[in-house]
Formats: structure tokens, C-alpha cells, sequence
């Protein structure tokens, strides 16, 4: 009997047992959810026989004695049938067919018309285990796939396999084209770090740290987003409300189209390069209002000014109202009244487009206190942040535009980007290691795990089948 006709009748024999083990279990008031387990096992099982059945009707991939390539050569058909494992979903399977060809110019007709992958994971146990690993830790994504099909890929599979398929996240993004900002939408980039911790035996790639940066602990990662926004003009007392929590604003306009990036081997510059790449795409006749919205890093702010050099720059209220704090901690008690007052009446005339009184203000009390030490160091820096960003502290202008004057999206990518998967208690990273989770991470994050997967595996059939013509109706030419 042949293989086909063998495995089709496997397969039928493993139906029927499933219907029988059916009737049996309702006789017996199996309760259901072991009766999904058991359905899931067996529907495994039977998987894997009609898999069998599949590579058994694709035949050998025989196209004759001879194959002749786009670029002239001939290879000689082997005279042996060759196996490869391949490890499905459902289990592992050998693939048998005819190699073209020896050594380093060898080309198999059946494993590109399969688009086989270069290793013998499947593409789709490669995507379910990657999903799985750009969200939990390496061991922990191995049980998960382990509970669910049977199969539990090894750490250093899922980090070799996340190192390789992470090389095709860039070339996705620059095929990728970012919807057009429309109406009176607003274009808003924003940049912030977060370190990552690296592992102690990790080569240094640069003689001087940077600023925030520690000897073998952690590196910064410069994190990116973009997003477009309805306008939403607010007051003065809307934001005091806010941020104390007396009420909500309501039919707050949600971002939209965002899109994350974390560059932690690449310098900062590749990140600025990309956020003006998706400024540029998603407003080709510069007609929308752009703005970007960070924290008050110089580092940041220069390369702002390369970059996107006519943004609005607005700088995080969230931090300056952190200096603020600050500020009434040298005078009163912390979650003291007094402290709250004193933020609030500085907050509302920094929202009133008043900085200059606020910076006189510190200076006065410099004087009139007779501060020193820490105390007159601590209103000496909140001064010096004031006068260095003075010029993107407009708030009265930015909240009558309804610009967005907190980077609460920044610093939601540092952490649920970088630190929810990265920082987890124990964890240390070599850096090819880290960005590549920090590339599939902010893909699946994106929502375009799919697209991104369709990308890659189209791009992975070039590459290792680029000599074979994929059109199946004339796939190869033939010598028979």
C-alpha cells in the first residue's frame, strides 16, 4: 500500500476512535472541560497524520533528472531521496524529497514550493513561540507552549530563534506606510529612556557611559512613539482638576495609529531618524500641526532639533510638576496641605504662560529664606530646569491649541515596552539578546504581528529560494 493511502487511513482511524471516544464519555457524564482536554490531545494526534497525508500527496518535488536556473546553471537531480525533519504545531515529521545540485549550490524544488524554513521549525510554531516570549520570560513561554500542544522549545531555541527572526522587523518597518494624518489632526513624537539590565561579562560599546547610565547594570534604551490626535482645547482650570483628581476631562480624544520603537544597540539618532520618517509620511504636505512632547533630557532636545526641527516642542508637565514638588518639599512637609497649595498656585501660573514670575519667584525665596546647602541647591536646579526649557513651557498657547502637554505615551512605551518584559526581577541581557525582544515586543505591541509575519516569511522564501521561480505553473525549467 502506498504512503498516502496509509496515512489517510491513520488518520481515519484516529477519527473514528475520537467519535467513540465521544459517545463513551457522554455515557459516562465525563465532565466537559476534560472532554476538551482529551479533544485537543487527539486533534493533535490526528493533525499530525493528516500532515503526513499532505507531504505524502506533494510527492518527492521530482522535476526531473536535470534543473536549470535563472542564471544558467544545471543541477543534477540526487540519486537518493533526501529527509529533513520539520517540527510542526502538531509534532515532528520527516520531509522527504529530491535535492538539486551539491555542497553550497544545492536548490530543493518541494522545500520551496512548501516555503519550508531555513531551520525545521515551522514558521507558525516560530510565531506562536515568539508571540508568547514577547510578552513573558523564555521558560515561561516554553511551558505555555509545552501545556498547550505537547511541545516545549528550549530557552536558547526561543532566544536563537528571536535573534533571528528580529532581523526582519526593520526591513517591515520601512516597507511600512503610516496612514495620513487628517482634518485638524494633530502629529504628536515623543522620545524618553529606560535602562535595561545588562548582563556583567557584557562587553562596554563605547569608552564613556552616558548620562543615567551605570557600569554593567543597565543601558539606556531610547524609546520612540508616534500618534496622531484630535485637538482638544482644555483651561487652565480643566487641567487643575485633572491633575488633582476633582474631576475627569470628558470625550478626551484617544491617540490614534500609534507606533513604538526602542533602540537600545543603535545610538539615539536612530530613533529621532525614524520618528521624523513617520512625521514625514504621515504629513507629506506639512499641513498638520506637529509636536513633540518629552521630558527636559538636553541630549533629547538637541537631537529635536536636528531631526524635527519645526515641531512644536512642549516639554511633560508630569516633570515639571515633579520639580514643583520638589520645590514645596523645602518649605513644608510633605503631603502636607501647605505643599499642595504651593504647587498648585505655581502650577496655575505656569499654565497661565507665566514662567518668568515662577522663576523670579524661586529666586526670591533663595534670597528671603537665606537658604544653603541642599535646600538652595534643590530651588537652584528646579530654576536652572525652568530657564533651560523655557521656551517650550507655553502651556497657554499649547492648551488653547489643544496640543497634549503630558507624555503620558512615552512614558507608558518606557515602561510597558521596556520595563514589563526586560526589568523582571533576575533578568540580565546580553544586548543583541534585549533589542531583539524590544523589536518583536514593540511589533506585537503596534498590533502588527501579523503583517509583520506575512513580511517575513515572504522575505525569508527570497532569500533561500531566490534562484526558483514561485509561480507554480511554470515553477522550474526541466530536464525529464
Amino acid at each position: 500500500m502506498q504512503d498516502n493511502e496509509l496515512a489517510l487511513l491513520e488518520a481515519r482511524g484516529k477519527f473514528a476512535n475520537l467519535i467513540g471516544y465521544l459517545k463513551e464519555a457522554a455515557v459516562n457524564k465525563e465532565a466537559i472541560h476534560k472532554v476538551e482536554y482529551h479533544l485537543l490531545r487527539e486533534l493533535l494526534s490526528l493533525g499530525w497524520s493528516l500532515l503526513v497525508y499532505f507531504l505524502s500527496q506533494k510527492g518527492l518535488g521530482d522535476v526531473g533528472c536535470a534543473l536549470f536556473l535563472r542564471d544558467g546553471q544545471i543541477l543534477l537531480r540526487s540519486q537518493e531521496v533526501q529527509v529533513r525533519p520539520y517540527l510542526s504545531i502538531f509534532g515532528e515529521v520527516e520531509i522527504r524529497r529530491y535535492v538539486y545540485g551539491e555542497g553550497a549550490c544545492q536548490h530543493v524544488p518541494l522545500d520551496c514550493e512548501l516555503n519550508l524554513p531555513e531551520w525545521k521549525y515551522s514558521y507558525l510554531l516560530e510565531e506562536w513561540g515568539l508571540a508568547f516570549s514577547s510578552q513573558e520570560a523564555f521558560g515561561e513561554a516554553g511551558k505555555i507552549l509545552d501545556k498547550i500542544l505537547g511541545l516545549n522549545l528550549a530557552v536558547r531555541t526561543l532566544e536563537r530563534i528571536s535573534r533571528k527572526v528580529s532581523g526582519g522587523v526593520e526591513a517591515f518597518r520601512q516597507d511600512q506606510v503610516p496612514p495620513k494624518a487628517e482634518g485638524e489632526e494633530v502629529i504628536v513624537a515623543t522620545s524618553d529612556c529606560k535602562g535595561v539590565p545588562i548582563t556583567k561579562d557584557q562587553p562596554s560599546t563605547k569608552k564613556r557611559r552616558g548620562k543615567g547610565e551605570k557600569a554593567n547594570k543597565k543601558k539606556m534604551a531610547c524609546v520612540g512613539a508616534v500618534y496622531t490626535i484630535a485637538p482638544f482645547p482644555r483651561t487652565v482650570e480643566d487641567i487643575l482638576d485633572d491633575v488633582s483628581h476633582k474631576g475627569s476631562l470628558k470625550c478626551r480624544p484617544r491617540p490614534q495609529h500609534k507606533q513604538l520603537r526602542a533602540d537600545l544597540i543603535q545610538k539615539k539618532e536612530t530613533t529621532f531618524a525614524w520618528l521624523a520618517q513617520q512625521v514625514a509620511q504621515r504629513n507629506p504636505l506639512g499641513q498638520q500641526s506637529v509636536v513633540c512632547l518629552m521630558d527636559g533630557e538636553k541630549k533629547l532636545w538637541n537631537l529635536k532639533k536636528r531631526y524635527l526641527p519645526d515641531a512644536i516642542g512642549i516639554l511633560d508637565l508630569w516633570h515639571v510638576m515633579e520639580k514643583l514638588w520638589k520645590g514645596a518639599y523645602v518649605f513644608h512637609r510633605e503631603g502636607s496641605p501647605q505643599a499642595q497649595a504651593f504647587v498648585t498656585k505655581r502650577l496655575e501660573m505656569l499654565l497661565e504662560g507665566k514662567v518668568g514670575y515662577v522663576i523670579g519667584g524661586f529666586r526670591q525665596m533663595i534670597t528671603k529664606h537665606q537658604l544653603r546647602g541642599k535646600k538652595k541647591k534643590t530651588l537652584q536646579e528646579i530654576i536652572t530646569y525652568f530657564h533651560n526649557n523655557r521656551k517650550h513651557m507655553r502651556y497657554d498657547l499649547y492648551l488653547a491649541a489643544g496640543y497634549p502637554i503630558g507624555s503620558g505615551v512615552a512614558e507608558g512605551a518606557c515602561r510597558h515596552l521596556v520595563k514589563d518584559r526586560l526589568e523582571r526581577t533576575g533578568m540580565r541581557w546580553r544586548l543583541e539578546g534585549a533589542q531583539a525582544i524590544l523589536d518583536l515586543r514593540a511589533t506585537y505591541l503596534n498590533g502588527d504581528w501579523d503583517q509583520f509575519w506575512e513580511h517575513y516569511t515572504t522575505a525569508e522564501k527570497k532569500r533561500l529560494f531566490g534562484q526558483l521561480n514561485f509561480d507554480n505553473s511554470m515553477a522550474y525549467r526541466a530536464a525529464g
